[in-house]
C-alpha cells in the first residue's frame, strides 16, 4: 500500500497484522520444536507424517528415496558410499534434493516457469475522492482476480479499481507499458474478513483492447502437499505500488496452522495480496500480513530501527514472520458463497482451472458456434462484460474448458442430440454421474465439452419448434391412458403405476445441462426460473455453468487420483459425494437424491427435475416441505423458510407438488422409510400445493416434452382431477 492510504485501509491492514501477530506468539513452542526437528533429524520430520508422504507424493517420489538422500548426506563427509543409482533417479534427486536442502543447483527450467508465473501478477491501484492506495493481485482464472479483504473490502472500492500488467522493468532496464484492466465487481465480488481474501471479475479486455487471457492465471489447488515444514517459498509482489519484485527462496515455511502458514522473513519484505509459491510455481499460499518486530512499548517498528507508520508503506515494516492464508481454506470457504447464474459459472471457473496440470499455462476458452440451418435463434445472448456477439445467427458461449483425463478411453463417443435422436440418451451413455466410465478425453473432448455441445446443439434446433402444441398434446394424452378409468383408488394407483413404468421406455443420465435447460424447463418466455425463487436465467447462463461445473469435478476427480494410492470404494463414494456436493449442478431433485441413494433411473428422471440456482438447491438441501402457518408474514431467505426438518418455498409449490407425487406413483415403496424424509402426513400438504395452484401451459409443455423424451407423462399434469381418486397411501413402504 502507499503513502496514501485511507484510513480503511489502514485499520484493515493494521488488524490483520495484530491478529497474525498473536497467532505468531501463541505458536512459539510448536514453531521451535519444527526448528529444533529441522536441525538435528531434517525436513523430512519437521512436519505431520501426512504433510511429508503428500509433498513426496505430490512430487513423484518416495520415503525410501528420500531417506536413502539423507543417508547419503550424513555419509559424505566419511567417504561412505551409498548404494543409490544417481544416474537412474537424477530426475528425481535434482528436485527432491534441493527440497531437503542437500542441494542448491535448480534446473534452468526454474527461470521460465517463475517468468511465466510472473505474469498473472499485477498491481491493484483504488482512487477515491481524498485517498487512493495500492496492492498486489493475481488471476486465478481466466476471469479472476484474488487479493486481500484489507486491499480490496467492498464491492464499492473495487468498482473503484483497476489491475496493471506488465508495471515492471523488461531486459533492457526500462519500464514496459502497463496494461490496464477495470475491475468488474458486478460480475463476480466475494469476501472474507478473517481469511482475508477477496475474488473479483476482471473485464475481459484492457483499456487499449488487449484480452485478459494473454497474462494467463495461477490456478488454485486444493491437493495437499504444496510444502511442508523447512522449504524455501517465493513471493512475487508489487511493494508499496512499485514495479514487480521478486523474492527469491529468501523465507522459510516454520509453520503450518488450520488456516495459515507462516515463513520467516530473511530479506524478503512481503505485500498484501502477493502470491506465495513453492519452487514448482505452484500457489501455497495469499500473503497478507505478519508479525513486526516491536519496541518495548508495543510500538511497530521500521527496518531502520525507527518507529514505523502506516504512511512509511509496509514493505518498511520490519518483519521477524510473514503469514500467508492456505489456498486449500480459501477454496473451501468461497465454495460456501450462495451464487447463482453467470457469478457461479465464474466460480466454477476458477476450481476448473485449478484442476491444469500446468500451473502457469494459458489455454484459451473454447468457444461452440452452433447453427441450424442457417437459421437465427429468437434470442441472441450478451457477454458477461454486456457486449452483443459479433456473430449473428448463432448460439454463441465460452467456457474453459481443458481438461483431459484417460481412465476410460474406449468408452464410446457420444453425439449430440437433436429432438429426433433422443435414443442416445439411454443409462448407458458415458455419464459421469456415480460412475467413473466416460471421464476419458475423447477425439481431444472432454465429457464437458461434449456435453456442451450437445446442449447447444439442441438450444438451437429446439427453437425451431412451437413452445407447446395443444391439440397435439390432447391427442396423445389420451391414447397414453387408454383402457386406465378411475374408481377403485388403489386399482387406479396400481395401474398408473404399471403403465408409467412400462412406457419409461428411454431412461437419460443426469445431465440437466443437455434436456432440461434447452428444452424441458423452458417457461413460455424461453426462460429459465429457480423453481423456489422463481429467479430468471437465459439457458445459455445455466447451460455455461454446469459445463463449467462439470470440468472443475473431472479436473478434481483427476488431482483426486493423481495423488491417492489405489483408493478403496468407499474412498471414492466419498470423494464422488464431496464433488457433488460442493460443485453442484443449478438442478433441483424435488425428491432429494439421497432419499433414493442417488440411483438410476430415479435421478435422471426429468419430471421430478428443475432449474433451481445453487443457493437455493443448497438452501432446502434434503429437507423435507412443510406449510408454516405465518409464512407470508415471516422474514425468509429468497427461496423459502426453512427450519430444523422443514422447508416452505416461495415458488413453485404446484408444480413441485405434481412432481412428487408422480415419484409416488412411478416408484412405490422407495420414499418414506426414513423419519427425515416424505411421511404419510405429507400427502395432505402435497395435495393442497396441487389444488391450490393448479398446472399452467408451463406444466404442461414440460409434461409433453418430457414425454417424447423418456416414454411416460405425469397423471397429476394431465388428470389433475384423479389426484383425489388415486390411493397414494399405498405407495409407501
Amino acid at each position: 500500500m502507499t503513502v496514501e492510504q485511507s484510513s480503511q485501509v489502514d485499520t484493515g491492514f493494521l488488524e490483520q497484522v495484530e491478529d497474525a501477530s498473536r497467532r505468531y506468539a501463541t505458536r512459539t513452542a510448536e514453531r521451535d520444536g519444527h526448528m529444533e526437528a529441522l536441525e538435528q533429524h531434517g525436513i523430512l520430520y519437521a512436519d505431520t507424517q501426512e504433510r511429508v508422504n503428500s509433498r513426496l507424493n505430490r512430487m513423484g517420489v518416495d520415503w525410501a528415496m528420500a531417506t536413502a538422500i539423507e543417508r547419503t548426506s550424513e555419509t559424505a563427509t566419511t567417504g561412505t558410499s551409498l548404494d543409490l543409482d544417481r544416474e537412474l533417479v537424477s530426475t528425481d534427486l535434482l528436485t527432491l534434493e534441493r527440497f531437503m536442502g542437500r542441494n542448491d543447483l535448480i534446473g534452468i527450467d526454474y527461470l521460465e516457469g517463475g517468468f511465466l508465473a510472473a505474469r498473472s501478477v499485477g498491481r491493484i491501484t483504488v482512487r477515491s475522492p481524498g485517498s487512493s492506495h495500492h496492492g498486489t493481485g493475481f488471476l486465478v482464472s481466466p476471469s479472476l482476480l484474488m487479493t486481500n479483504n484489507h486491499v480490496l473490502g467492498s464491492a464499492e472500492e473495487a468498482a473503484a479499481g483497476v489491475v496493471e500488467f506488465n508495471f515492471q522493468s523488461g531486459l533492457d532496464g526500462r519500464p514496459l507499458v502497463p496494461v490496464v484492466f477495470q475491475l468488474d465487481p458486478q460480475s463476480l465480488f466475494v469476501t472474507h474478513r478473517d481469511l482475508d481474501f477477496t475474488v473479483v471479475a476482471v473485464s475481459e479486455r484492457s483499456r487499449d483492447g488487449q484480452p485478459l487471457a494473454s497474462f494467463g492465471r495461477l490456478p488454485l489447488k486444493e491437493a495437499q502437499g504444496k510444502a511442508v515444514i523447512g522449504e524455501l517459498v517465493n513471493i512475487i509482489q508489487h511493494p508499496n505500488g512499485e514495479p514487480k519484485q521478486l523474492a527469491l527462496r529468501d523465507n522459510q515455511i516454520v509453520d503450518v496452522l488450520d488456516d495459515f502458514v507462516h515463513y520467516a522473513a530473511d530479506t524478503a519484505r512481503g505485500s498484501s495480496g502477493s502470491p506465495v509459491f513453492n519452487d514448482q510455481w505452484e500457489v501455497v499460499a495469499l500473503h497478507h500480513a505478519g508479525a513486526p518486530r516491536k519496541d518495548r512499548d508495543g510500538n511497530v517498528l521500521a527496518v531502520d530501527g525507527t518507529r514505523w507508520h502506516p504512511s512509511m508503506g509496509e514493505h518498511r515494516v520490519d518483519w521477524k514472520a510473514n503469514e500467508g492464508v492456505r489456498v486449500s481454506r480459501i477454496l473451501g470457504m468461497i465454495q460456501q458463497f450462495p451464487l447463482s447464474g453467470a457469478a457461479a459459472a465464474l466460480r466454477a471457473e476458477l476450481f476448473a482451472a485449478g484442476s491444469s496440470l500446468h500451473p502457469v499455462e494459458a489455454s484459451p476458452s473454447t468457444v461452440l458456434t452452433d447453427r441450424m440451418d442457417g437459421a437465427a435463434p429468437q434470442n441472441t445472448t450478451r457477454g458477461r462484460n454486456g457486449e452483443q456477439p459479433a456473430t449473428t445467427g448463432a448460439v454463441r458461449w465460452s467456457v474453459p474448458l481443458h481438461i483431459s483425463v484417460s481412465l476410460d478411453a474406449d468408452a464410446p463417443q457420444p453425439r449430440a442430440e437433436s429432438p429426433a435422436a433422443e435414443p442416445a440418451h439411454r443409462a448407458t451413455t458415458p455419464s459421469y454421474g456415480r460412475s467413473l466410465a466416460g471421464i476419458g478425453s475423447i477425439d481431444g473432448q472432454s465429457p464437458a465439452e461434449r456435453d456442451l455441445a450437445a446442449a447447444m446443439v439442441n438450444l438451437a434446433a429446439f427453437r425451431a419448434r412451437p413452445y407447446y402444441d395443444e391439440a397435439a398434446d390432447l391427442t396423445a394424452r389420451d391414447a397414453y391412458y387408454a383402457g386406465i378409468h378411475p374408481g377403485n383408488p388403489t386399482g387406479l394407483r396400481l395401474a398408473l403405476t404399471q403403465r408409467l413404468e412400462s412406457t419409461h421406455e428411454r431412461r437419460p443420465a443426469y445431465k440437466p445441462m443437455r434436456l432440461l435447460y434447452p428444452w424441458v424447463d423452458l417457461h413460455p418466455d424461453e426462460k429459465l426460473r429457480g423453481i423456489y425463487s422463481d429467479k430468471g436465467f437465459t439457458p445459455q447462463e445455466l447451460i455455461a455453468a454446469d459445463a463449467a461445473v462439470e470440468a472443475a469435478r473431472i479436473g478434481r476427480w483427476q488431482e483426486f487420483m493423481l495423488h491417492e494410492s489405489a483408493p478403496g470404494r468407499e474412498a471414492i463414494e466419498a470423494e464422488l459425494d464431496l464433488l457433488e456436493a460442493s460443485l453442484p449442478f443449478n438442478c433441483e431433485h424435488v425428491v432429494p437424491q439421497s432419499w433414493f441413494a442417488k440411483k438410476e433411473p430415479m435421478r435422471g428422471d426429468l419430471h421430478h427435475l428443475f432449474a433451481c440456482e445453487s443457493a437455493c438447491n443448497s438452501f432446502r438441501g434434503n429437507i423435507p416441505y412443510f406449510d408454516f402457518p405465518d409464512f407470508d408474514e415471516a422474514v425468509r431467505h429468497a427461496c423459502g423458510r426453512r427450519e430444523p426438518a422443514k422447508f416452505e418455498p416461495s415458488k413453485g409449490k404446484g408444480p413441485v407438488a405434481r412432481a412428487t407425487l408422480y415419484f409416488l406413483l412411478r416408484y412405490p415403496g422407495m420414499i418414506g422409510d426414513e423419519a427425515r424424509e416424505l411421511q404419510r402426513g405429507g400427502l395432505e400438504l402435497l395435495l393442497n400445493w396441487h389444488r391450490d395452484h393448479p398446472a399452467g401451459i408451463y406444466e404442461q409443455h414440460r409434461n409433453a416434452a418430457i414425454a417424447e423424451m423418456q416414454g411416460n407423462r405425469n397423471p397429476l399434469i394431465d388428470h389433475p382431477e384423479w389426484a383425489e381418486q388415486i390411493d397414494f397411501a399405498g405407495a409407501w413402504p
